[in-house]
């Protein structure tokens, strides 16, 4: 339709043959862009004014919070811990999870594609929901606490892990793993021979990942009732609090960034 409206530009070469030059793509993506953020911004009501107008109030609050109160952080210890807590642990619960599920989806490994369809929808399933529904539902199911916390990540997690393992599971060369079921291996042991070492290293780097961004998504946890530093984020913010709220902001930047770093290293290593 494009190329009707407006047709290729033709290209005579030094020999005399002529090629047709299809026409860009950009204003047309552009007009469709122009007009989508348009009626975007109609549906939200958003306000370029009161964006502008208030916009200052944000860096009053940032300022309220320079300095922090240095002496809170004995008091956010225990909440830093437990958030700590809650993502390593539900990182390595999801990830290991994340392998059997990965595994029974994976279509170049189980023969039933019925199995191979319920788990990949399974996974999609659990990758629509966000993270802070999922932890609201676990309050109800399991109470106030980090509990809650950890199945939401866990969740999360293992949804992430558990979808980026099975593309790459049906992508591995399958020759090792015909090889060994040909000399009279089970699927399982020709599995563990010939694949998992093919997956082992990325599947350890995407947890690794995954683990990094859960630090950050358990530290707002405490807004629904899981529990860390997001509680205590949530109670100063409510006090309006703001020299407390930055400490607690300097102490998750600190944190994370150190596992950033370390998880980093580790992830270099294993690609």
């Amino acid at each position: 339709m494009y190329d009707k409206i407006f047709p290729p530009k033709k290209i005579v070469l030094p020999d005399g043959k002529v090629v047709l030059e299809k026409r860009t793509r950009i204003p047309l993506i552009l007009l469709i862009l122009i007009v989508a953020t348009y009626f975007s911004v109609q549906l939200t009501d958003f306000s370029l004014k009161i964006l502008f107008t208030r916009i200052g109030n944000f860096f009053t609050i940032i300022g309220s919070m320079i300095p922090p109160k240095w002496n809170y952080f004995d008091d956010l210890l225990g909440a830093l811990f437990a958030t700590l807590q809650m993502s390593l642990l539900g990182s390595v619960i999801g990830a290991v999870l994340a392998l059997p599920f990965a595994v029974a989806a994976s279509a170049n490994i189980i023969r039933n594609r019925v199995v191979v369809a319920v788990f990949k929808v399974i996974l999609s399933l659990l990758r629509t929901l966000p993270t802070l529904v999922t932890a609201l539902i676990a309050t109800f199911v399991f109470g106030l606490g980090p509990t809650a916390g950890v199945v939401a990540i866990l969740l999360f997690t293992l949804s992430y892990v558990g979808k980026l393992l099975y593309e790459q599971i049906e992508n591995v060369d399958m020759g090792p793993f015909e090889a060994m079921e040909s000399i009279g291996m089970s699927r399982i042991e020709a599995f563990r021979s010939a694949i998992i070492p093919q997956v082992l290293p990325g599947y350890l780097s995407t947890s690794l990942f995954c683990f990094e961004g859960n630090v950050r998504y358990a530290a707002i946890l405490g807004y629904v009732g899981a529990g860390g530093v997001g509680l205590l984020i949530n109670e100063n913010l409510g006090w309006r609090d703001y020299p407390s709220v930055g400490m607690i902001i300097v102490a998750l930047v600190v944190t994370v960034y150190i596992i950033e770093t370390v998880s980093e290293y580790f992830r270099k290593k294993l690609i």
